[in-house]
């Protein structure tokens, strides 16, 4: 009996150090993580959502799926210039404190430098997928997770 109390008292520790306040947009609490937009030449195109995890109210959730040449086999690609900037964003505070940014082309993965959310095109013509990964890390724990997602899109270097 000692044993299950012992479990039980872990166990709360436990849930009341994790954080589970959603993040807001506009003092709303979301159930799935924000829509990730791209600029190209002053103009917006919208991603797919990929795999995440995320906090709502007292409950999160975990969703993963298909890479991004599957999530966008459907969807024409964005086309765009050798060498252009791409810059993304969301209408979503906080903004994720961290960006992971990886491209596909012909089976070939490479990650690709950002900066303020930015990134440059390719010089070579082709397409190209990409996955953007963004996390709310917790600030005052640093190995702890707020929400995470991985975004889609697709561009045709010309």
């Amino acid at each position: 009996m000692k044993r299950l109390l012992f479990y039980f008292v872990v166990l709360a520790f436990v849930l009341t150090g994790c954080n589970t306040s959603a993040a807001t947009k506009e003092g709303e609490e979301v159930d799935k993580p924000p829509k990730l937009w791209v600029e190209i030449s002053g103009q917006q195109y919208e991603t797919v959502l990929g795999a995440y995890c995320w906090k709502s109210n007292s409950t999160a959730e975990c969703v993963d799926v298909a890479g991004s040449e599957v999530l966008l086999k459907d969807k024409e690609p964005i086309e765009i210039e050798a060498g252009e900037t791409v810059t993304f964003g969301m209408d979503y505070e906080p903004l994720p404190n961290e960006v992971h940014l990886t491209q596909t082309s012909n089976k070939e993965i490479k990650d690709v430098a950002v900066t303020n959310f930015t990134f440059t095109a390719p010089e070579e013509e082709g397409v190209y997928y990409y996955d953007i990964g963004v996390w709310w890390m917790d600030e005052s724990n640093e190995d702890v997770s707020d929400g995470n997602a991985i975004y889609a899109i697709a561009l045709k270097v010309k």
